[in-house]
């Protein structure tokens, strides 16, 4: 809590470059972009870090395969040198994974055909992967016996990549990545809207945990907000030439359903692209694609039905899934960029995930459009650029703002980790303890290994059922800015994505957790923790009782003709 304290302080009493309104992966890359390269920049969120869209991917990295169908190729080049990049400079987090995808009976392609676009694919994509391969309905069940293949023709296999662990937690790592360099980011903290002041702007900011109102000055204001970005613009009087369309769309985490680490693709009922991914010893399965009107969203009894219909009639598992088998559900929503102007005819499924970034350059105001996890690294380029041009200064341009450190610290952490004997202080975990601790902190792992010497029990598990260690509680306490324990729960780690709710509010480690986050405040913020929980437990079975009966007509979870206008 000092260190969020901290920059809200330097909010008030400094003048900065750049002010980032949004910590989703847009604005975290803008500003790790930003402060590496020497712009001085300030970060806020109205909630937690990475709370909105970011938290709620399939956490694929991918070059957008699907957007072949569309001939719409440079994006699909460009998406997928942005894949390449992110697998060579964060080797430890975004891997390269193998798509098996089945083909059934009746569908508008020939398998053959999709296995050629696969390979103009891994073509487009400078041949960085493992080539494709076409697959007959025996291969896929001698690779996948859980698929169904009775009524397959056939499929193929290729390459994208995913993220080893948590979206949310790879977008934190570029707002820690930002403050390490200068950046002043706090979450939280709301922006009530901004006005020009001849060469400034000032922004009415809201500490959203005590109420107090402060200003924010900066040269340049950038519009991450996500998708209220256009909200946003409305409060300042910004106009823009794009604006935001949204897609719904939820994922249910189940039980591991293959121990093989791949991704299963399949075309759901509707004819989209429909996954089972893995995720350690759970499974991610989706995901919906609905039309929405707002960007606040709920996952209805009809999206639960859709995924679970999909996957039943895909797999051949022992016991069809229920809703009892589901350990939580990811609900968010897709900001899809479009022309202002556009008119209604345009298929709403066909639209891409691209990025478009309106720039004012008269009142030094950019408003970033769309975008996603694979597209990061553009961003921020850009967006740099972009403020090069406002005429922002900055000092460091040729700095590489992005990846995991030297590969000398890397073999420094292990060659600790093995003197230290890390790994057999863990051998039921579901991979090693040393792999895993530096995909998540990095170079700040050492500092984990030190305190493990010093205290062995630094090496536990604190919550029962998961596989995070007391000593990384300490290291959020002290540089991930947790401010409610719903923020290390589901953002900072992935616990709330892979226990049951239930669970983990019994778990005996749970109020010590809290201890170690928020000293004399633990036992508030363990109430407050509660009582969110039962709150909205109490709404979810509300919500799905009122929209049981109407949900098909009201809140479609899947359509190919769906338009928007």
């Amino acid at each position: 809590m000092h260190l969020r304290k901290h920059n809200i302080d330097r909010h008030q009493q400094e003048d900065f470059d750049v002010l980032v309104i949004g910590g989703g992966i847009n604005g975290a890359a803008s500003a790790a972009a930003l402060a590496g390269k020497g712009v001085k920049v300030a970060l806020i969120d109205r909630g937690d870090f990475a709370s909105s869209t970011s938290m709620h991917s399939s956490n694929l990295v991918w070059g957008g395969i699907k957007y072949m169908e569309s001939h719409d190729f440079p994006l699909v080049r460009k998406l997928c040198k942005s894949r390449n990049h992110l697998i060579k400079h964060f080797p430890s987090t975004v891997q390269e994974i193998r798509f098996l995808t089945t083909i059934a009976s009746g569908f508008r392609y020939h398998p053959r055909y999709l296995w050629a676009g696969s390979w103009l694919y891994w073509f487009i994509g400078n041949g960085f992967t493992k080539i494709p391969h076409y697959l007959s309905s025996s291969d896929i069940k001698a690779r996948e016996p859980i698929i169904d293949t009775a009524g397959s023709v056939g499929g193929f296999e290729y390459s994208d990549a995913y993220l080893h662990d948590n979206d949310a937690r790879f977008v934190f790592n570029f707002v820690r990545s930002a403050m390490d360099r200068g950046c002043a980011a706090a979450n939280y903290v709301e922006s009530l809207g901004a006005k020009r002041e001849g060469q400034r702007w000032i922004i009415q900011a809201r500490d959203v945990m005590t109420g107090t109102s402060y200003e924010i000055r900066a040269k340049v204001v950038v519009n991450a907000a996500g998708p209220y970005v256009d909200q946003h613009n409305a409060l300042s009087g910004e106009r823009t030439e794009h604006q935001h369309v949204y897609s719904k769309g939820i994922h249910l985490i189940v039980p591991q359903l293959t121990e093989h680490r791949r991704v299963l693709a399949f075309f759901a009922d509707d004819g989209r692209l429909f996954f089972v991914i893995p995720m350690g010893r759970r499974t991610c399965i989706g995901t919906t694609d609905t039309r929405v009107d707002s960007p606040d969203v709920q996952v209805t009894d009809d999206d639960i039905r859709f995924v679970l219909d999909n996957i039943n009639k895909r797999l051949t598992l022992d016991t069809p899934l229920t809703r009892d088998d589901i350990i939580s559900t990811r609900c968010g929503v897709r900001p899809l960029a479009v022309k202002a102007s556009s008119g209604g005819d345009r298929d709403f499924l066909q639209l891409s995930r691209k990025h478009v970034i309106d720039t004012d350059a008269a009142t030094h105001h950019l408003s970033i459009f769309g975008g996603k996890l694979t597209d990061c690294l553009n961003v921020g380029d850009e967006i740099v650029a972009a403020v090069k041009e406002l005429g922002v200064e900055v000092p460091y341009g040729d700095y590489v703002w992005y990846g995991e450190p030297h590969r000398a610290v890397r073999e420094e952490f292990f060659h600790q980790a093995r003197l230290l004997g890390l790994d057999e202080m863990a051998p039921h975990h579901h991979e090693a303890l040393s792999t895993r601790l530096w995909r998540r902190y990095g170079a700040q792992a050492l500092d984990m290994l030190e305190e493990i010497r010093e205290d062995p029990r630094q090496a536990d598990v604190l919550i029962e059922g998961t596989e995070y260690l007391r000593c990384e509680i300490r290291q959020a306490q002290r540089r991930e800015m947790i401010t409610c324990l719903e923020d290390f729960l589901r953002r900072r780690s992935k616990i709330s994505l892979v226990v049951k709710a239930e669970e983990i509010r019994n778990a005996p480690g749970l109020r010590e957790a809290c201890e170690i986050l928020f000293g004399d405040e633990a036992d508030a913020k363990l109430d407050e923790y509660l009582a969110s929980a039962q709150a909205q437990s109490v709404e979810e079975r509300l919500s799905a009782d009122a929209q049981a009966a109407d949900s098909q007509v009201n809140n479609p979870a899947h359509s190919e003709t769906l338009k928007w206008r």
